[in-house]
């Protein structure tokens, strides 16, 4: 896909801000070079509710094969026209208190006139392990990416609660964990959000149960559209699946952030496991405004076809409830 900037590289000003967070993730046809022309551009757009961000996991094809680096993530989501980054911390693994890294990310953000909107955590522990000793490991190992999001001036960061084999044994024990964390993350002003990610986490009123029970303010969710599998069988192949629509609705109160999880189109460009105007119109009766991060994992188009998909199918439903 050709990429289309937003504005001209020098008219980076406060107009070509608001500019891009009206059309949020929508590819332009061409450069504007005039306030009168941006101002007119805006003027025939409906204004969305929500903002468009890209998870970088929808370029895990690519960041694993060296085809893209984890540096040139803001570049690639804002080719797309996306406004804003949710990185993922296995792509920079080893970065997380690597300040000269960091500072280099948020230059590039910075220069691309994006957004840095959260960090996903993955692969340092279970923080719903009813162990004492391997949750207190986990939960310490994530404060090096509480300080690393506060670095890079995003507003969260995405754990998983997994470990638990029992249902009140592994809330009991999220509990403790989410309120530990957060009380950390309170500190830097950062938000603690449990994604539904596979097994009790992925029934949507076990961990609405678990938010309810920790009561911290910066303590929430990152509902996800499509991760309600909650028992595998063979191959990773979904045993039971919950209702991804109850979950959904059962998580948004407690949403920070949304995933829009996207794999196949039909010939309207609609994704064809998830109704994404249902999913839509629940977020915003939910009176969510923040972004919703487009994570395409589908198989059959390529990564920027895919996220170019996605993308167009939130502009379009995002403009029948605005």
């Amino acid at each position: 896909m050709k990429r289309r900037q937003f504005i001209d590289a020098t008219a980076k000003s406060s107009l070509a801000v608001a500019f891009l967070g009206v059309l949020a993730c929508k590819e332009q046809p061409q450069t504007k070079n005039t306030s009168e022309e941006i101002l007119s551009e805006i003027e025939t757009n409906t204004e969305l509710f929500f903002k468009i961000s890209l998870a970088q996991w929808s370029f895990h094809r690519a960041l694993k094969a060296g085809e893209m680096d984890n540096l040139d993530f803001a570049k690639n989501a804002k080719a797309l026209g996306c406004e804003g980054l949710e990185y993922v911390n296995q792509f920079f693994a080893d970065k997380a208190k690597d300040t000269a890294y960091l500072s280099e990310m948020n230059k590039r953000a910075a220069n691309e006139g994006v957004a840095n909107v959260l960090i996903m955590i993955d692969g340092e522990g279970m923080l719903a392990d009813t162990d004492v000793k391997k949750r207190i490991e986990a939960i310490e190992n994530h404060y090096k990416w509480v300080e690393a999001a506060k670095f890079l001036g995003c507003h969260a960061i995405r754990v998983n609660l997994a470990g638990g084999t029992q249902m009140d044994e592994a809330a009991k024990a999220g509990v403790d964990s989410l309120s530990k964390l957060s009380e950390f993350a309170k500190q830097e002003n950062i938000n603690i959000l449990v994604e539904n990610h596979g097994g009790f986490s992925s029934n949507g009123l076990w961990l609405a149960n678990v938010m309810k029970d920790i009561n911290i303010d910066n303590c929430g969710t990152l509902p996800d559209f499509g991760n309600f599998c909650v028992e595998y069988g063979e191959n990773h192949s979904c045993k039971t699946q919950y209702d991804r629509y109850k979950g959904m609705q059962e998580m948004l109160p407690f949403a920070k952030a949304i995933s829009a999880k996207s794999h196949d189109f039909d010939a309207n460009g609609n994704e064809t496991h998830t109704d994404y105007l249902k999913m839509m119109k629940m977020v915003k009766e939910a009176g969510y405004k923040g972004f919703v991060g487009i994570e395409y994992e589908g198989n059959v188009l390529s990564e920027n076809e895919g996220i170019a998909k996605t993308r167009d199918l939130l502009i379009k439903v995002g403009n029948q409830l605005s």
